[in-house]
């Protein structure tokens, strides 16, 4: 079997892209998975996602429930585990 008559049958599959909004300059707009960073922490209020805004420049950062990790981390987005120090 040939490289090309192995892969003769796949179709390309179109970049995840996700919606967001910044709520410092209310821009709305789709980022690509390597645009976002999840991380994870122990409870709901140290887990959060965040990007750069595109229009404005500005750092934010928002909460992220089970749906929305379930989302990000099923797109392809890099994803940090934080651990609690005891």
């Amino acid at each position: 079997m040939t490289v090309a008559s192995a892969f003769a049958g796949m179709r390309s599959v179109a970049p995840v892209v996700f919606r967001a909004g910044c709520p410092d300059c209310r821009g709305r707009f789709e980022l690509a998975a390597g645009a976002l960073r999840l991380a994870i922490g122990a409870t709901s209020r140290t887990t959060f996602y965040s990007f750069t805004c595109p229009e404005c420049g500005a750092s934010v950062r928002k909460p992220a429930g089970e749906r929305v990790v379930e989302l990000l981390t099923g797109g392809g987005v890099r994803t940090l585990r934080l651990h609690s120090t005891l």
